[in-house]
């Protein structure tokens, strides 16, 4: 038997069950896991509260895309990991099909990879969400260089301070963005080379004056709704705006006059365009590896809860004080 966290109906931090289950096998191509630690990300808050790109497909539900873990079983045809390997799990798959909060998790061979030695359990269930995600506009779309101006708007993120880190690793200017001055100076000991304020400068004039006239060549946006109208007049031309979330939950109007006058791309992306390829996700998933492993780059851990405190890790990420990633220890 073991414990997993799970939901009955959509709704708020509340609706969030301990349950105890019983231990099943993996199918074939899957995998079991012993978790230890588990990551949150947004996405799964949008996902209780159907509000998400997709929705379970019953009830209850589980949820979570991240956790790091031992290997406990194998199913049929499984041949990359055996019972014993530490792994941590990449967002490789739907949570209409599988959920890692808890203290086992099943889920494809596909969605597991070793991490590197030196980092710690809490360490390993925080680097696929972000990197990847940050490595796939940046990096695979982008092919992010020195010289480059990149606006990497609610940047307190895992996932905006991993596009900081990549940024730095390339040798492009990364400009964090920030509502208040509470973030700044987290933002730029993370290795933000500018952080704006947003609720006190001008997000335009400021990018203007940091980029001598240039504008931004990549935007890397979560927060989309009205402010795309501001990003894309921050754009330098040629630009590309990556829209890979919806934090303003309102309508996003499309920036059509800049975006003709300046032959700027919109272009709406998620991780699962890097994970849904084999291929691309080997190459993100190495591009990663090496990367950590040489010590480049290195998650921020924000909190840490435990699993019985699951309801208020949720809203402690809801509250938006983080800055990195809020894990849960099993």
């Amino acid at each position: 038997m073991s414990r997993i966290v799970r939901f009955h109906e959509f709704g708020d931090a509340n609706v969030l069950k301990l349950e105890e289950i019983q231990d099943k096998d993996p199918a074939a191509n899957e995998v079991r896991l012993k978790v230890e630690a588990f990551g949150l990300n947004r996405a799964e808050i949008m996902f209780r509260e159907g509000k998400y790109l997709e929705h379970p497909k019953t009830f209850p539900s589980r949820l979570g895309y991240e956790a790091a873990g031992v290997i406990d079983a194998v199913g049929e045809g499984v041949t990359k990991f055996k019972v014993g390997d530490r792994v941590s799990t990449i967002p490789a798959f739907s949570m209409y099909d599988y959920g890692v909060y808890g203290e086992t998790a099943i889920v494809p061979e596909s969605a597991v990879a070793l991490y590197p030695a030196h980092l710690s359990v809490k360490e390993a269930a925080s680097i696929w969400m972000q990197y990847l995600t940050a490595y796939g506009a940046l990096i695979y779309y982008s092919k992010m260089k020195a010289g480059d101006f990149v606006l990497i708007p609610a940047a307190s993120s895992s996932v905006g301070l991993a596009a900081i880190e990549l940024a730095n690793m390339c040798g492009a200017t990364a400009i964090a963005t920030t509502r208040k001055t509470d973030k700044k100076k987290a933002l730029l000991e993370a290795g933000a080379h500018e952080v704006i304020v947003t609720e006190d400068e001008d997000l335009v004039k400021r990018v203007d004056e940091i980029s001598k006239g240039k504008g931004v060549n990549i935007i890397f946006d979560p927060v989309a709704g009205s402010y795309v109208q501001a990003l894309a007049k921050a754009a330098a031309v040629g630009g590309t705006i990556y829209l890979y979330g919806a934090l303003a939950l309102e309508p996003t109007p499309y920036p059509l006059f800049e975006s003709l006058s300046k032959g700027l791309k919109v272009q709406g992306y998620t991780l699962m365009e890097i994970t849904r390829d084999q291929d691309k996700q080997d190459a993100a998933v190495k591009y990663v590896f090496d990367a950590l492993s040489s010590k480049k780059l290195k998650p921020k851990i924000d909190s840490v809860f435990k699993l019985d405190q699951i309801k208020e890790a949720h809203r402690y990420m809801e509250s938006n004080k983080q800055i990195g990633k809020i894990i849960v220890m099993v």
